[in-house]
């Protein structure tokens, strides 16, 4: 029953055994505890000094990373027009170059068939005189076979030449 109800000297050296533990507690072990804290809360404010640095260059890498993606996107754009302006000129310069070549073609096409024509109708004009001098030879060696029929026929055509 003394723990129940204690007396007077049980309580004077558990007050004193209290007092010297907390005196040693408080000489040796307060200091370092406080230290060992004051260390502990220098760095987590320290670690959310850099957790906050380390986010606003997150955040500026981030800005960075979109101003450099809508730059690329921009230079993506002008680089596909450029591209399109290039490949409808190309286009045209072929569509031009093609056209002036037919009509090149074309004109060459018929001054060919002109000179052949021409060439054509001179050979077919030598033939037909060819073949007439032949019937008019055949002709006159057939009917003036004589010296006075040859008189005559060169009498008539000095008459008829003179009408004329």
């Amino acid at each position: 029953m003394e723990l129940i109800s204690p007396d007077f000297g049980f309580i004077f050296w558990m007050t004193l055994a209290f007092g010297i533990v907390f005196f040693f507690i408080a000489k040796y072990a307060f200091p370092v505890i406080g230290k060992t804290l004051k260390n502990r809360e220098k760095k987590i404010a320290e670690s959310l000094e850099q957790a906050e640095k380390i986010h606003e260059e997150m955040q500026h890498i981030q800005e960075k990373n979109e101003e450099l993606l809508k730059k690329a996107k921009e230079e993506r754009e002008e680089m596909l027009n450029e591209a399109r302006i290039s490949r409808d000129k190309i286009i045209e310069e072929a569509k031009e170059k093609a056209k002036d070549e037919t009509n090149r073609l074309v004109e060459s096409a018929k001054e060919t068939i002109e000179n052949e024509r021409k060439a054509a109708m001179t050979d077919i004009k030598n033939e037909i005189a060819n073949i007439s001098i032949k019937v008019a030879e055949k002709i006159l060696e057939k009917e003036l076979s004589t010296d006075e029929a040859q008189l005559n026929y060169i009498n008539e055509i000095i008459k008829e030449t003179d009408n004329q």
